[in-house]
């Protein structure tokens, strides 16, 4: 029996360590918006895709750049002759070799790779924007998260506003004093707030959700976070705006490098008319099996060739192909970098203006949200004096309460339009890190 108990208590034990573990890993953290970007910057899976994309970008532009250096190889061609030794690569058979090749001269094959090393430079300019990405969507995130569970207390609010007008409306119309349409609409009032409450509460849910998804947290962990906003330099700039968002912005800084690596491609194509230099040295080892006494005047084993491997373009129809293509795909790059100059130009300028659109939306919420409090405090006055009805004072505060979620929304979408200026202008990760 006392060993009955003594497992019971060890079961009761393990289960209450267990819950205790539980507990701390589901346990709240609070959030700022600068630590919840850190912890998406750390954790996020599409950083780490376009790392691993920009290392093979750097690793191939390597390959090209690899003939440029010595090269040494060793091997053997060791096999039977009856009659002329030689293989079918026009060397002699040899028991051991050694070869040494080293390009020195050949512009169209360093055209190409300058080409590829721009195309690792465009690789790391999208793994910036991969990051900026993430900065946008964890900032958005974390600001609409503060603007729903703000716009839920002003629901509770709300909602517990309604319960009052309701029974105070079913109690008036069970007096004589109100239609039965007043009550149905009463009624309807409490249901809209409490169906708000319920999406507000679902997103909320998405939202914490994903933001432990992106700062690697535990599931079920709860995250408190805090009413923050943005700095606000990248709209004070003015004019200046449009040409730092030129000289920053991805698809500027993209459409730039691919004009650059066709302008080396084409420089090197045209130098294709160039004689081509390269350094070449062999080493072999002979055998006297394969019958060189028979055919030669000498027997040599030992054999050591060193010189240069030299070739004259007479005539060479490829390269005048190669350079035609090189210059049709540079052309094609200038009218696309001149058009995404253009479209970057007017990006900044309309996001310019809907930031300042949102600013004057957000004035009006405020003011609008100023001019119901004060009404509702001469309407609380009158109350207290006995002078106003407590559903007139109630239906003021539901109204309050709509404002109050009006300015919320008006604050989020500036804040949505100030990350969208200040992702198309480079800024952002210079302005939230």
């Amino acid at each position: 029996m006392r060993g009955i108990m003594r497992v019971g208590a060890a079961a009761v034990a393990i289960m209450f360590l267990t819950i205790s573990s539980s507990a701390q890993e589901a346990a709240a953290i609070a959030l700022t918006l600068k630590r919840t970007i850190e912890l998406a910057l750390q954790n996020s899976k599409d950083i780490q895709v376009a790392k691993i994309q920009a290392s093979i970008a750097d690793k191939a532009a390597l390959i090209n750049k690899a003939q440029f250096l010595p090269s040494v190889y060793a091997g053997s061609g060791l096999g039977y002759t009856y009659g002329i030794p030689e293989t079918p690569g026009g060397r002699a058979p040899a028991i051991f070799n050694v070869t040494y090749t080293e390009q020195v001269i050949n512009e169209p094959l360093r055209g190409v790779g300058k080409e590829q090393q721009e195309q690792a430079k465009a690789q790391k300019v999208l793994l910036a924007d991969a990051r900026n990405s993430v900065i946008m969507q964890t900032a958005s995130a974390y600001l609409e998260l503060v603007k729903v569970r703000h716009s839920e207390e002003l629901l509770q609010k709300e909602r517990e506003s309604a319960e009052k007008i309701a029974g105070v409306v079913q109690q008036r119309a069970d007096e004589g004093y109100e239609l039965p349409v007043d009550v149905t609409r009463a009624q309807l009032t409490r249901a809209q707030v409490a169906r708000r409450l319920l999406q507000l509460q679902g997103r909320d849910d998405e939202l914490e959700i994903f933001l432990r998804s992106q700062c690697g947290l535990v599931p079920e962990q709860h995250i408190e976070v805090t009413p923050e906003d943005l700095p606000g330099a990248a709209e004070q700039e003015g004019a200046k705006l449009v040409a730092t968002a030129i000289e920053n912005n991805t698809d500027m800084r993209l459409a730039q490098s691919d004009v650059q690596g066709k302008e080396f491609r084409l420089i090197g194509e045209k130098r294709g008319y160039w004689p081509t230099l390269q350094l070449v040295s062999v080493y072999s080892l002979l055998g006297k099996f394969n019958n060189y006494a028979l055919y030669f005047n000498h027997f040599q084993r030992n054999n050591y060739n060193l010189g240069i491997q030299a070739q004259i373009p007479i005539f060479s129809p490829s390269t005048r192909a190669n350079v035609a293509l090189a210059q049709t795909n540079l052309l094609a790059a200038k009218v696309s970098f001149t058009n995404k100059q253009n479209q970057v130009s007017s990006d900044i300028r309309r996001k310019t203006r809907r930031v300042r659109e949102a600013d004057a939306g957000k004035e009006v919420a405020r003011l609008e949200l100023q001019l119901v409090q004060q009404d509702l405090a001469q309407l609380q006055a009158r109350f207290e004096e006995g002078n106003e009805s407590l559903q007139v004072v109630e239906k003021a505060r539901v109204e309050e309460n709509e404002k109050w979620m009006a300015l919320l929304d008006a604050t989020f979408q500036r804040q949505q339009a100030q990350l969208d200026l200040l992702k198309t202008a480079g800024q952002l990760d210079k302005v939230l890190q």
